[in-house]
């Protein structure tokens, strides 16, 4: 695994990668993406071919809250060793954690832009920028809100929710983000940035914060 790829790896952990333990050593990568986002999940497989040889599904779940049927792609790695040290990091059994050793991996601008692109997500009315994560337990946050200050310099504002939390960046915090995440935002999402010509998706600037979809 070359350093950029490892970098991107990290940044789908901290977002909606999962990494499922196959033996011992080894594990694989599972990738989902609604439907929209197809171009995403093929740029997320073209940055790791090395470790695809399977075809992009689609598929269809039921979500029962809205009681709504809906479309999503997937797909899944061979069994590696690289990710198999990944999953010893990044998971406790099959619970993913924030390990205490986040402050020496997670440092390349290029994770927290992929981690972003995950469960980020930009509110054009107020500026700020929001990042959604499970409900972690207490150390995990720790470590991540320590490292997103040492390695990063930002301060986000940490608020728990029913079904996760969310990471709250002010107007400046946002600034910063952007900064450091901008050049790494693929075309096809770059619809969570602030508006500029290159944006694709109109309508997700327009979400009120009651609906906002990431």
């Amino acid at each position: 695994m070359t350093r950029k790829q490892k970098d991107i790896v990290i940044g789908m952990i901290l977002g909606d990668a999962y990494l499922q333990k196959t033996g011992k050593q080894n594990a694989r990568l599972r990738l989902e993406q609604g439907i929209s986002q197809r171009n995403y999940l093929e740029w997320k497989v073209e940055q790791l071919q090395n470790y695809f040889q399977s075809k992009i599904k689609v598929l269809e779940r039921n979500n029962p809250i809205w009681n709504k049927t809906y479309q999503y792609v997937r797909i899944q790695s061979t069994a590696s060793p690289d990710f198999g040290k990944l999953q010893n990091i990044f998971y406790n059994n099959s619970q993913k954690i924030i390990p205490k050793t986040i402050t020496t991996i997670f440092k390349n601008p290029l994770s927290l832009a992929v981690w972003f692109m995950d469960d980020g997500y930009y509110y054009q009315r107020d500026k700020i920028a929001y990042l959604y994560i499970p409900n972690f337990d207490k150390e995990s946050m720790k470590y991540l809100l320590e490292t997103l200050k040492h390695n990063f310099s930002l301060l986000p504002i940490l608020k728990k929710k029913k079904r996760g939390s969310v990471l709250i960046f002010s107007v400046i915090e946002t600034q910063k983000l952007i900064s450091l995440i901008g050049k790494h935002i693929i075309l096809s999402m770059r619809y969570k940035l602030p508006l500029d010509p290159v944006s694709t998706d109109r309508k997700s600037h327009n979400a009120t914060s009651s609906e906002i979809v990431i």
